[in-house]
């Protein structure tokens, strides 16, 4: 019953470089307030499967068209599974016109604000030096780390390791990361530059299920003094 979808639209930068578009949700929300996401959301049990669902709620909260000739869906990932047992499929779109963008508005009470973040930075944080960053010590990145670390946590019997990246709004991090890391390694054709997964990690949604399955109790439990950074495991 909790089956949701994520829109990642991609576009191409001003330099060339593939985009994708983000959000940080509003602080008003009751789940996960002020922190950043792809547009997506449940099922609806009207949807006619996971694309309409990722597209309906793209044009809820952000007011992407629902049927624009310029975005183009190509593809649908296999599903993650968030820390809250829901299934997210994530469906890949490309925008093939930058004037779309300067229709979006961001729906009062869902979301705080519309920003985009280089895709390849979710490979390597470097590129996103040029960008205009939020302050090192501030609200969005309160952190030591200049540009990337991670924290590992036992879940569901395995480490999973929650990855956090500066942008120029809200950090890029967790399941939102997780999903990005992984479209850019099949986009770009290489592995991170940085350790992303923890020791014994589960990967696949295969691997998960089956875990979820023998887990009576699929507890998060964060490991303390484990924060790593780029350099700390480059190093």
């Amino acid at each position: 019953s909790k089956l949701a979808a994520v829109l990642v639209l991609l576009y191409e930068g001003a330099g060339g470089e593939l985009r994708v578009l983000l959000t940080t949700r509003s602080k008003e929300l009751r789940s996960h307030p002020g922190q950043t996401a792809l547009p997506g959301g449940k099922m609806d049990k009207t949807d006619a499967g996971v694309v309409e669902t990722a597209f309906r709620e793209a044009n809820e909260e952000v007011a992407l068209p629902l049927y624009s000739p310029h975005v183009h869906t190509l593809c649908t990932l296999d599903p993650f599974v968030s820390r809250y047992m829901v299934v997210v499929t994530p469906v890949v779109a490309f925008l093939d016109d930058l004037s779309v963008l300067e229709e979006l508005r961001a729906a009062p009470g869902e979301v705080a604000h519309i920003f985009d973040h280089p895709l390849e930075a979710l490979l390597d944080p470097e590129l996103v030096c040029k960008e205009a960053l939020v302050p090192l010590d501030s609200e969005h990145w309160p952190y030591e780390e200049e540009l990337h670390n991670f924290t590992d946590a036992l879940w569901i019997g395995s480490i999973y390791r929650l990855h956090r990246f500066r942008s120029t709004a809200s950090p890029v991090k967790g399941f939102t990361a997780d999903i990005l890391m992984e479209i850019a390694r099949i986009s770009y054709a290489r592995d991170a530059a940085f350790e992303r997964w923890g020791p014994g990690q589960l990967k696949s949604f295969e691997e998960i299920q089956q875990a979820i399955s023998a887990c009576s109790q699929p507890h998060w439990h964060p490991l303390s003094g484990n924060v790593a950074s780029t350099a700390t495991v480059l190093a």
